[in-house]
């Protein structure tokens, strides 16, 4: 299953929120910056994301966007299947198509293709944006310069 650039660019607006979580709003401008993201198509990412909950935005100078959730409790699987749509690794395993599938009940890749939602699932799942935070900050230390003589 490959994300779409709107997906990929919404998981990372999400992920520079967490890592901004609890020091007030973070202004458009400064996420698209730090995430490399198209100013414009950022600031309709932000809004999709507000409408489902995920971010809240906050007017005046000093507004911007801060996350709503608290990261800790926020999945990648959450935020992929709000803006993607259900997980999978080939359209017949969706809804309609799945119903309207020539093949059905007797397709022999059907098990296979579920075993891999599954694991990806599994991962998205389990893996929150805090634990992207921590993981940056991981690799940013073993990464850091060391200064001492």
């Amino acid at each position: 299953m490959l994300l779409s650039q709107k997906c990929q660019y919404a998981l990372r607006a999400s992920f520079h929120l967490a890592k901004c979580y609890g020091q007030g709003p973070v202004r458009i401008a400064d996420v698209a910056e730090a995430q490399a993201i198209p100013k414009r198509f950022l600031e309709v990412i932000l809004g999709q994301l507000k409408q489902g909950g995920f971010v809240a935005s906050h007017r005046g100078n000093e507004g911007g966007y801060v996350l709503d959730r608290d990261p800790s409790g926020l999945t990648v699987g959450e935020i992929i299947r709000f803006v993607e749509g259900p997980i999978g690794p080939v359209g017949c395993m969706a809804g309609d198509a799945k119903e309207n599938c020539p093949l059905r009940g007797r397709c022999v890749f059907m098990p296979m293709w579920e075993q891999v939602r599954d694991q990806v699932e599994e991962v998205y799942d389990n893996t929150t944006l805090q634990d992207l935070v921590e993981k940056e900050r991981a690799q940013e230390r073993q990464f850091a310069p060391d200064y001492a003589i």
